[in-house]
């Protein structure tokens, strides 16, 4: 055959290739496209959630509240002189009278004008009970002076300060009235009335009232269950993978084992919830709504996440390790435990560390056991009543105050503050001791 008759047909074959390799080219740039477009649709929905939040969450890291100068009328807390003999007579006092006759004293309101009085009365909020009475409480020698008091506002008072509220519309379809904006607008030229750091969406516990409703009790109630989670989940955990991966004979028994452990990784969160209910609560009579049974919920949940990473982090040591250190006379026990385990330590915390921000964010076993109940006063131990941060925000997104629209999304940015910081000190943490091989 002649090179010319070669040549003309290799040509048709070197553009087939050519074809060939045009179309293998554009599939990896259309998949690379595809790629781009699935991360890109990705994070716009995350920036979208996080806008969602933040614009409506911010603002109730600050409060609205009234500088009044309070006097500490002896007629109004002790009126009968009985404080020597009844020392409830300072718990029971009329406090909030204290401050509305402080607000109408300075607003310039006849007294006599009862239905301005109340509506002078409707801009402070009746959290300033527990507030004036702590004080007289604290210091029985206040009593009788006058003393200038941040003083919170109401909830409606609140939002209409803080421009939530179109007042533009008329005065019968919204709950404050024009003679309270117009005495908030004068309060607000004064510098009397102002948004302060409302460190009580941190410290107070339950409330029916926006302005003093806080996340106190499931900040303690979520700190008393991460504890639990943490105290039982980790050693046991670690335990179940060090047997099943160092010492376990491989035969049916362990693999149905390691199955039915990944099972249960993917076990949705309201069946252990169900458990939780049936063996503590319903069987083992522990107390409804206490941080210790959520623990226990959700150590039971947690506990496949940490095995299945601790058993990851064991495999990652290379073999060689184990047989030096078998080879210098160690035995086994010895092997694992001095030589394996700290190599593996970073990814058994990360995968722990993981482990416990899941927990911390699960509501629905939570809300089986009991703890989405009304509590106002902080948990001393794990056996009293609690509450907790996602059963909080669950509670607040029902709640129909427009006020409690803003402490839903404040709760829910404290939440993902949590968990970015602990997801965070797992990506250092294994970044700082991680070995590569």
């Amino acid at each position: 055959m002649s090179d010319a008759a070669i040549s003309a047909g290799a040509a048709p074959a070197k553009a087939r290739r050519d074809i060939g390799i045009k179309r293998r080219y554009a599939a990896e740039q259309r998949f690379r496209l595809y790629g781009i477009i699935a991360i890109g649709i990705g994070i716009f929905f995350l920036l979208a959630l996080m806008v969602s939040v933040f614009t409506k969450g911010y603002t109730a890291f600050w409060q609205t509240s009234i500088d009044l100068p309070i006097s500490f009328d002896a007629a109004v807390i002790d009126p009968d002189n009985e404080r020597a003999s009844d020392p409830n007579v300072l718990l029971t006092a009329n406090y909030p009278r204290l401050a509305q006759n402080a607000l109408v004293a300075k607003l310039g309101i006849d007294p006599g004008n009862r239905a301005l009085v109340k509506q002078a009365g409707g801009m402070i909020s009746a959290g300033s009970r527990t507030q004036l009475r702590d004080m007289v409480v604290a210091d029985p020698s206040i009593i009788g002076t006058t003393r200038n008091v941040w003083v919170l506002a109401t909830a409606d008072v609140d939002s209409a300060f803080k421009g939530q509220v179109d007042l533009s519309v008329d005065e019968a379809r919204r709950k404050v009235s024009d003679q309270q904006v117009e005495w908030m607008n004068k309060l607000a030229g004064e510098g009397t009335i102002a948004q302060r750091w409302n460190s009580g969406l941190f410290l107070f516990g339950a409330s029916s009232r926006p302005e003093t409703a806080g996340m106190g009790v499931a900040i303690i109630g979520s700190i008393y269950m991460m504890v639990i989670v943490l105290v039982l989940a980790l050693p046991i955990g670690v335990a179940a993978s060090i047997y099943l991966e160092e010492f376990a004979p491989k035969n049916r028994f362990t693999d149905l084992v390691e199955v039915n452990i990944n099972n249960l990784a993917a076990v949705p969160s309201i069946v252990f919830g169900l458990l939780g209910l049936a063996v503590f609560i319903n069987f083992l009579d522990f107390p409804r709504s206490a941080s210790i049974v959520g623990g226990l919920v959700l150590t039971l949940m947690t506990l496949p996440t940490i095995i299945i990473a601790t058993r990851a982090s064991l495999r990652a040591v290379p073999p060689s390790i184990r047989s030096a250190a078998l080879g210098l006379g160690a035995s086994k026990m010895q092997m694992v435990f001095h030589h394996v385990l700290p190599l593996a330590a970073p990814g058994i915390l990360t995968g722990t560390i993981i482990g416990l921000a899941q927990a911390l964010g699960e509501t629905a076993p939570l809300l089986l056991i009991g703890m989405v109940a009304f509590v106002a006063d902080y948990p001393t131990t794990p056996l009293d009543p609690a509450t907790a941060l996602p059963v909080q925000i669950y509670m607040w997104a029902n709640e129909a105050e427009r006020a409690f629209v803003e402490r839903t999304s404040g709760a829910i940015i404290i939440l993902l503050a949590f968990l970015a910081v602990m997801n965070i000190g797992a990506i250092v943490l294994r970044r700082r001791f991680e070995r590569r091989w």
